[in-house]
C-alpha cells in the first residue's frame, strides 16, 4: 500500500538519517526500535507522550555539531533532552523529529577553586557539582528537588531554582559561561570564568530558552563557600493565612533566609508517612525557614524569626539542634513530590509565581477550584519568592480526568497572572503552558520574542511546538511590523 506523501517523507528521512548517523556514531548511540524509543516518549510531564522518530546519544561536541548540521541540511526538527526530569513537556519528542539526548556528556571538565567556578558538561547532575567541591568547603547553590537526577544543562535550559534560590538566586544568577551548538552546527562560547562581559547579555538570553535557541554542550557555574553555620526553624500554623503572613513579616523585617518553604496539611501528612521528618501533624501548614552565616548572626536571626512566627499565630516553633536534624527537616521537603505520589495514581505539578502578599487569597481560590473540579490538590511551594507548586491529584485511567486536570491547572495559572504573578517560576513553558502565553503577553510581545528565535534558528527546527502558541515563519515576522503602525526608524534594516 502506498503511503500518503507526509508519512512517506518522514519514513524516507528516518531511514536516511539512521544511515547517516551510524556513519559517525556508535550503533548503540542510535536508537530506532520501538521498545527502546519508549524510554524517551515523555519527560516529567507524563500526561503527554509521543515516540520520537529516532534518538541519538552523542559523546563529543563534534558529534553534536554534525548531528545538527545534518538535520539542518535535511530540514529535520530536533528536540534536545537532558535527564528528562522537566515538568512542562519541554523535552516532549516529535514524531517527525530527532531526539538529541545529552546524557553521555557527564564529565566535570575543570574545578577552579581560585576563581570559584566549575566547568561541567551538560549531563552532569546538579548534586554532583556540589559533591565534587564540598570537601574543599564549597557548594553549588541552586538545588531543585530533583537535584539528584536533573542535569546542569537542563537547569540552564529551564532556569531552574530550588529551595535556596530566595537568597542565592536561580540558575541565571549562578552561571558564568556556556558553550552552545547552534542549529547550523556552529559552536559558540558565551561568557567564561569572569563575572561579567561587555556587549549583549547572550548568556542571560540562552538561560531559560528551553532548547529553542541552541544545544548546550558545556556550562561554567559559580560555586560558593559553605556558610559557617546553617540552622532551620520548623514552624507549625493553624491555617495557611497565618503561615503566609509570617512569610511576609519575615521579609518585611529585612531578613532574607537561605530558604523558606511552605507545605499544607495534606503535604505534611504525606511526607511524614513517607520519610518521617518530624513535622507537626496537628498543623494546617508548616513553614521551614533556614538561616545561615556566622554563629552569632544565625542565633540572632533564629530568635527574630521565632518571635515573628509566634506573633503571627504559630502553634509550634522548633529549631534544628544539629546538622543532622536540619537535613532531616529538608529531607521532608525534598521528598514531598514522591510522597504525594503515594496518594494518587497520577498528579500534575503546576508552577506559577505570585506576589508574596497574595498567598492567602490565591490558596483560598485554589481550594475553591479543587471543589469545582472534584479533584484533590496538595500545596508545596517556595514561599519566599511566591513560587507555587500545587499538585493536582487524578487518575488517568478514569474518563475525562486528564481533561479536568488540564482545565484546573489552566485556571490556577490564570489566577497567578491575575494576581500580578507569572506563568512559570522555574519549570518553563514547554507545551504545558504554551497556550496560556496570551494571558501574560500581547501578540506584539510574542512576535518580538520569536524574532529572537529567528536570529538563532531561522528555519524554526529547534524544539518547535514549545513555548509559542502560534509559530510564525521568519519571513512572516519580517512583514508584520506594518500591522502595528508606522515604525519609528523606517530606514533601518528589517528581518
Amino acid at each position: 500500500m502506498d503511503l500518503p506523501p507526509p508519512e512517506k517523507e518522514i519514513l524516507d528521512n528516518r531511514l536516511r538519517l539512521i544511515r547517516a548517523f551510524k556513519e559517525f556514531l556508535p550503533e548503540s548511540s542510535v536508537i530506532a526500535d520501538e521498545p527502546r524509543l519508549r524510554a524517551y516518549d515523555c519527560d516529567g510531564l507524563t500526561a503527554y507522550r509521543q515516540l520520537p522518530m529516532v534518538v541519538v546519544l552523542p559523546e563529543t561536541v563534534a558529534q553534536v555539531s554534525r548531528i545538527l548540521r545534518l538535520c539542518h541540511e535535511m530540514n529535520v526538527k530536533v528536540v534536545p533532552r537532558g535527564a528528562g526530569t522537566g515538568l512542562s513537556g519541554g523535552a516532549l519528542p516529535l514524531p517527525d523529529g530527532v531526539l538529541l539526548g545529552m546524557a553521555k556528556f557527564n564529565q566535570i571538565v575543570d574545578i577552579d577553586l581560585d576563581n570559584r567556578c566549575v566547568v561541567a558538561q551538560p549531563g552532569v547532575t546538579n548534586l554532583a557539582i556540589t559533591e565534587a567541591v564540598e570537601k574543599d568547603g564549597f557548594y553549588y547553590a541552586p538545588d531543585p528537588s530533583s537535584q539528584i537526577a536533573c542535569t546542569i544543562g537542563g537547569n540552564v535550559a529551564e532556569n531552574s531554582g530550588g529551595v535556596h534560590c530566595l537568597k542565592y538566586g536561580l540558575t541565571t544568577n549562578n552561571i558564568l559561561g556556556l558553550e552552545v551548538v547552534l542549529m547550523s552546527g556552529e559552536t559558540v562560547r558565551l561568557g567564561g570564568k569572569h563575572l561579567d562581559a561587555d556587549g549583549y547579555d547572550l548568556l542571560g538570553l540562552m538561560t531559560g530558552s528551553e532548547g529553542l535557541l541552541g544545544v548546550i554542550t558545556e556550562v561554567t557555574v559559580r560555586i560558593l563557600p559553605k556558610p559557617t553555620l546553617a540552622r532551620a526553624a520548623l514552624l507549625g500554623f493553624p491555617d495557611i493565612a497565618s503561615a503566609g503572613q509570617c512569610v511576609a513579616d519575615i521579609i518585611s523585617a529585612g531578613i532574607i533566609p537561605a530558604g523558606m518553604e511552605l507545605m499544607d496539611k495534606a503535604a505534611v501528612s504525606a511526607t511524614e508517612a513517607f520519610c518521617q521528618p518530624g513535622y507537626p501533624q496537628d498543623a494546617e501548614a508548616v513553614l521551614i525557614v533556614e538561616l545561615d552565616g556566622t554563629e552569632t548572626e544565625v542565633d540572632a536571626l533564629i530568635k527574630q524569626v521565632s518571635d515573628i512566627a509566634r506573633a503571627t499565630g504559630a502553634t509550634s516553633v522548633r529549631t534544628s539542634a544539629d546538622e543532622d536534624e536540619r537535613l532531616l527537616f529538608w529531607a521532608g521537603r525534598k521528598n514531598a513530590f514522591p510522597a504525594v505520589g503515594r496518594l494518587s495514581p497520577d498528579y500534575m505539578c503546576m508552577d506559577g509565581t505570585i506576589p508574596r502578599h497574595q498567598l492567602p487569597s490565591v490558596l483560598t481560590e485554589i481550594e475553591r477550584l479543587s471543589q469545582k473540579y472534584g479533584l484533590r490538590v496538595v500545596n508545596v511551594f517556595h514561599a519566599g519568592d511566591g513560587n507555587l507548586h500545587p499538585l493536582i491529584l487524578f487518575d488517568s485511567n478514569k474518563p475525562d480526568q486528564i481533561e479536568k486536570t488540564e482545565a484546573f491547572g489552566a485556571d490556577i495559572l490564570k489566577l497567578c497572572v491575575a494576581a500580578g504573578g507569572v506563568l512559570s517560576g522555574e519549570h518553563g513553558i514547554g507545551v504545558e503552558k504554551r497556550d496560556l502565553m496570551g494571558e501574560m503577553f500581547t501578540d506584539i510581545d510574542l512576535e518580538q520574542q520569536q524574532r529572537v528565535k529567528c536570529a538563532f534558528d531561522p528555519q524554526g527546527r529547534l524544539n518547535p511546538g514549545k513555548v509559542f502558541p502560534k509559530l510564525h515563519s521568519c519571513a512572516e515576522l519580517g512583514k508584520m511590523h506594518v500591522h502595528h503602525g508606522k515604525m519609528p526608524f523606517p530606514n533601518l534594516p528589517r528581518f
